[in-house]
């Protein structure tokens, strides 16, 4: 692994930077709830987490994925600001990465509308040099696809980069793109279940990251 110093931040959005959990969970639970009666608990749907909404609603029933996916997309928007929290010190973070000179940018699987809401609720569309959505790749993470765009757009390579997220895919996703990964403790799914993918880093709070970018190990 490189021990090149990291200059380049590629974050994920969602249960990373905002925490979104609650307003996946309910939009899941209102939809499914209505295609499938009784059938999805909170457990059920916690997997759900992360995966493009194509991929989970192909695996549930691909007849039924275009319709789906319109019906959450429409609750998920309606429901999205009084449902959604920051996570603490994340706004302060990313201002004093910002101010450092760090390249930064948001790689996700939502779509960029989705995503560009989220950042102006948190009011930090000023932080991103490159927002990288569902809509601008053919393969979302794990696919390397969605962090090497977000590379070839910042100008960075892969040796300077670090990939930050709370789930499987972005883990993994880092790993298939050859940059170094840091997991968030703070993912719905676990510390423990985020380490067993091993990230470079597990970031116990998000200010963490200012100390990697100086060179500091953790």
């Amino acid at each position: 692994m490189t021990t090149q110093p990291i200059t380049t931040l590629l974050f994920d959005f969602d249960g990373t930077l905002l925490d979104t959990n609650e307003l996946i969970i309910q939009t899941f639970l209102n939809v499914l709830g209505k295609a499938y009666p009784l059938r999805y608990t909170r457990d059920d749907v916690l997997p759900f987490i992360g995966p493009s909404l194509k991929q989970t609603f192909d695996a549930i029933d691909e007849t039924l994925t275009e319709e789906l996916i319109e019906e959450y997309r429409v609750w998920n928007v309606d429901m999205h600001d009084q449902l959604v929290v920051e996570y603490d010190g994340v706004v302060e973070t990313l201002r004093l990465l910002k101010e450092r000179g760090i390249k930064m940018a948001i790689v996700s699987t939502k779509t960029k509308n989705v995503i560009l809401k989220g950042l102006k609720f948190m009011q930090i569309e000023d932080i991103f040099e490159v927002v990288i959505g569902l809509d601008d790749v053919v393969n979302p993470k794990p696919h390397p696809e969605p962090i090497l765009l977000a590379l070839k757009r910042l100008n960075a390579t892969q040796e300077e980069a670090l990939m930050i997220g709370d789930n499987s895919h972005d883990i993994e996703g880092g790993q298939n793109a050859f940059v170094r990964t840091a997991g968030v403790a703070w993912t719905v799914k676990g510390e423990a279940y985020l380490a067993t993918f091993k990230p470079t880093y597990m970031l116990q709070h998000i200010s963490e990251l200012l100390e990697i970018v100086e060179g500091q190990s953790l």
